[in-house]
């Protein structure tokens, strides 16, 4: 039975595969595929459902797929198949133009711990755009419904199995914080933050040294975590939090947004004294 294509995505994205969907927007000319022939292109660069012509045209867009994965930016593709190089097939007489667009799975946020800073982090984090993922024997579906998946029963942190782009904020309130850093070490997170007192931080990171951890693994975690915005509240602790994930996810500098302006204003003010 053939797959319907809208299927084929739905599963990927459940599965939280990489992929892209080029999308034919425009036709002239001779060519086989029509307006809106959409093709699913794996994060190998394989096409694994749908069709948006065959020969030149097809592995012209695997090849520009690829490309807006690694860069994790969409793309219009401008094909010409009236000039085809001999022995690639038999130029169309025709050109197409090909919108693609890469799927990437939405980074998740582990949020070991409950507590109010807890549930703050779940919802903003959601907010944002991330997974929110929960790890605690304490937290229910009442208090963390923006939680994508709740762990209660993981006492020794092994479900903690966080991707690269993944990001992992500790907020056990003393309790397990030493063990579950050491898992999240273990891990390629791009974020590690630990919610804790400088003196227990500085225990923390003691206990995860002499557990043989490298000086560069620990400066992967992040104490203290956050932007500097001198919270008072759970809440404003958890949006500094969150405004550091945000700043590192971005690439943003994390200063404002009017300081920017005005010096972008000043540099272009030089340039034209320069020019002129």
């Amino acid at each position: 039975m053939a797959k319907d294509i809208f299927d084929v995505i739905q599963a990927l994205k459940t599965a939280g595969e990489t992929f892209a969907i080029a999308t034919v927007v425009e036709t002239r000319g001779s060519v086989s595929a029509k307006t809106s022939s959409k093709a699913v292109i794996d994060s190998e660069g394989r096409v694994v459902a749908g069709w948006v012509g065959g020969g030149c045209a097809e592995s012209s867009t695997c090849e520009q797929a690829l490309t807006c994965i690694s860069q994790n930016e969409t793309a219009i593709l401008d094909i010409d198949l009236d000039d085809e190089i001999l022995g690639a097939g038999m130029p169309c007489g025709g050109s197409m133009r090909v919108y693609v667009e890469p799927v990437l799975p939405r980074p998740a946020l582990w949020i070991m711990g409950h507590g109010r800073v807890a549930e703050s982090l779940c919802i903003m984090g959601d907010l944002v755009g991330l997974q929110v993922i929960v790890n605690d024997p304490a937290v229910d579906w009442e208090k963390y419904p923006q939680a994508s998946r709740l762990i209660t029963d993981d006492l020794d942190y092994a479900l903690l199995q966080p991707r690269p782009d993944d990001y992992v904020v500790i907020a056990t309130q003393h309790k397990g914080d030493h063990e579950s850093i050491g898992r999240a070490l273990a891990s390629e997170a791009r974020y590690i933050a630990l919610i804790a007192s400088r003196k227990r931080s500085r225990l923390v990171l003691d206990y995860i040294k002499r557990q043989g951890f490298s000086e560069q693994d620990i400066q992967r975690v992040v104490t203290p975590s956050g932007i500097d915005l001198s919270p008072r509240s759970p809440e404003e602790i958890a949006l500094c939090i969150i405004s550091e994930i945000v700043m590192l996810r971005r690439g943003g500098s994390g200063r404002l947004m009017r300081d920017l302006l005005e010096e972008g204003g000043a540099e272009a003010q030089v340039k034209s004294i320069k020019r002129s």
